[in-house]
């Protein structure tokens, strides 16, 4: 079930990039990412969704097959009754990673209780991450990434293979 992303940075005074999905069976879709002056937000997705056995992250639903304007809309929504709970728990967790390439340092207990803090304003159970090297898994390599993103010329293209972890 994995997929290649295709991550475009368009020119130097664009407000947005785009990101084109290629699942395996060939079938495609794409959305704009906002410039954050970190890494961007879909793009940390990969590193969590990569790192992490989940099955209902939002790349995960879109190699399924959900078209990914879609599976933003949901998962960003006010109404976050019919989200499944890890689709949430994977954007705390980016939220929370956001935060802290934001900060410019990685602080464990700060990252915990953001993401913790995420779960709970969206009336979802926090991800368990006891055991998981925070740091190295999730934070080093978005510091990685953010470092290959911002040395991609602009109008031209990173391109990464999404294969998520087993569950």
């Amino acid at each position: 079930m994995g997929m290649l992303l295709i991550a475009e940075k368009r020119s130097r005074s664009d407000k947005y990039d785009f990101l084109r999905f290629i699942r395996n069976n060939g079938s495609t879709s794409a959305a704009q990412m906002p410039r954050q002056g970190i890494l961007p937000h879909d793009l940390i997705h990969f590193i969590v969704e990569s790192a992490l056995p989940l099955r209902h992250g939002f790349l995960s639903q879109v190699a399924r097959g959900a078209d990914a304007e879609y599976v933003m809309e949901q998962v960003h929504g006010d109404d976050q009754s019919s989200v499944d709970a890890e689709a949430a728990q994977v954007e705390a967790i980016v939220e929370g990673l956001q935060t802290q390439l934001w900060a410019g340092d990685f602080d464990h207990e700060t990252f915990i209780a953001a993401a913790e803090a995420a779960c709970a304003a969206r009336g979802k159970p926090a991800y368990d991450l006891s055991g998981v090297d925070v740091r190295a898994s999730l934070y080093e390599r978005a510091l990685a990434l953010f470092q290959q993103w911002q040395d991609t010329p602009f109008h031209k293209s990173l391109s990464l293979d999404f294969n998520p972890r087993p569950v």
